[in-house]
């Protein structure tokens, strides 16, 4: 890598924490992002400031010869600072390039993949080895809350020992195929960006890259992918499957929290959990699953897991005001919808829910399967609201929008609207909510959502 590093698209979910990393270990870094050309989440740009990071508007004028251009999946080559770095001749690395070099050359590796879940295991497996005082390097897409404070209130990184590197890992532009871990964790295999057959292939050969894949036995696609692996190459985790490594028993599901046994060798523990839902539950055993490769105890992990806080827009409590709770959440494919309104329906009080979707893309590869997401997930009493999709520009086709999607949930039995602007669905919350009901703003690709939660928070404290 050259002595200064430029990052365009520096905001995004992926980069900024990339970005914290490179720059805290030597590295000059610059940046650019449209965001903050349009004048959006200033507070982001104001941290990455104070980091000593150097921000220019995304008209190449930051570029210069002896750097390296670093851009995420949302930056085209027309972009002028990608065009002047190409007439520099600068050295151009995409995000996950750059990510698995730092990922390969650790001496102890986990990489985490699978459709849900990545961010929530990667912070966990974060957690324990801090809190055992391992010392990780962590590189995650989302805020972990427990690594937040005045000074890092963006944390989805944490800077450590660079030679334990623990990074979640995406499969939706085919870059996983460039990981070579010592730890490779599987969750789950379902339709979100890809078709199954290239997903299995991508995944299948993730786990082979690996020295030890941590596998999941209740997800029938990862347990399939997993048999293919010599038993001495695998730890599994299952609540389902009596012959999985280890065992989740006994589970016991309340609002903010799970218990449950976990029995390894045969040998109980005690888990407890202060997050909510099955699948978090789930997340925990892929956690000790993957520092158990590490030499870690079954133990000393669980005992670590109970101070686990969780991630933002990870089933977050934004606020309570009026007796009414406003909830937070990055579900936006089938599979994460489901466990989100699961771990909702097991609570008392009626939702409702704005969803946005992340494109119009997504609506047309599995709009099918998200309509059918709501129509189980969501109660007869319960409501739903739809936005237009995050569009960015482009030519993607948008024949196919939230009102079709809205058809769909009514078709299939609920009840469902499509508002195109957002701020006329918050005010119809805020005028609908009773005390009881909890409001769920679900959506990715827009760090504006939280804002609109917490806005809906005070509208409802000034109604009260």
């Amino acid at each position: 890598m050259q002595d200064s590093t430029f990052f365009c698209g520096i905001g995004g979910s992926g980069m900024l924490p990339l970005a914290c990393i490179v720059r805290a270990n030597g590295t000059r870094v610059l940046g650019s992002d449209r965001a903050l050309d349009a004048g959006r989440l200033a507070p982001k740009f104001d941290y990455l400031r104070s980091l000593g990071i150097d921000l220019f508007p995304q008209d190449g004028s930051g570029v210069d010869a002896g750097m390296t251009l670093v851009t995420s999946a949302a930056v085209e080559d027309t972009i002028p600072d990608v065009v002047r770095a190409r007439a520099l001749g600068l050295p151009h690395l995409t995000r996950p390039q750059l990510l698995a070099q730092l990922l390969n050359a650790a001496e102890r590796s986990v990489a985490v993949g699978g459709t849900s879940g990545k961010s929530t295991v990667t912070g966990m497996i974060g957690w324990i080895l801090h809190v055992l005082g391992r010392k990780p390097t962590v590189m995650n897409g989302a805020v972990m809350k427990n690594f937040v404070s005045a000074d890092a209130p963006f944390a989805s990184a944490l800077v450590g020992d660079p030679g334990l590197f623990v990074s979640e890992v995406d499969e939706s532009d085919g870059s996983i195929a460039l990981y070579r871990p010592g730890v490779a964790v599987l969750n789950n295999v379902t339709l979100d960006h890809k078709e199954m057959d290239e997903l299995r292939e991508l995944f299948g050969g993730f786990l082979n890259a690996a020295s030890t894949a941590v596998i999941n036995l209740d997800d029938p696609e990862t347990r399939l992918l997993g048999e293919r692996l010599e038993p001495s190459r695998r730890i599994t985790y299952a609540f389902d499957h009596p012959d999985a490594d280890l065992l989740g028993r006994n589970l016991r599901l309340s609002p903010g929290e799970a218990t449950f046994d976990l029995v390894h060798e045969g040998e109980a523990y005690a888990v407890r959990l202060a997050v909510p839902g099955r699948h978090n539950a789930s997340n925990a055993l892929a956690a000790i699953g993957a520092v158990l490769a590490l030499g870690i105890s079954v133990a000393e992990a669980a005992e670590a897991l109970a101070s686990f806080q969780g991630l933002k827009r990870r089933l977050e409590t934004v606020g309570t005001a009026g007796g009414v709770t406003v909830i937070d959440d990055f579900g936006h494919n089938p599979d994460k919808i489901d466990a989100t309104l699961a771990a909702l329906r097991a609570q008392a009080g009626r939702l409702l829910v704005m969803f946005q979707p992340h494109g119009y893309g997504p609506i047309a590869k599995m709009g099918d399967e998200l309509a059918r997401s709501f129509a189980d997930g969501l109660g007869e009493n319960d409501r739903l609201y739809m936005p237009d999709p995050v569009y960015q520009g482009g030519t993607v086709d948008r024949s196919r929008g939230s009102e079709w999607l809205v058809g769909k949930v009514c078709e299939l039995g609920r009840s469902a609207d499509h508002i195109p602007k957002r701020q006329a669905i918050a005010d119809r919350l805020i005028a609908e909510a009773r005390p009881g009901d909890r409001i769920v703003i679900m959506g990715a690709r827009d760090d504006t959502l939280s804002d609109l939660a917490a806005q809906i928070v005070a509208a409802l404290a000034a109604r009260n």
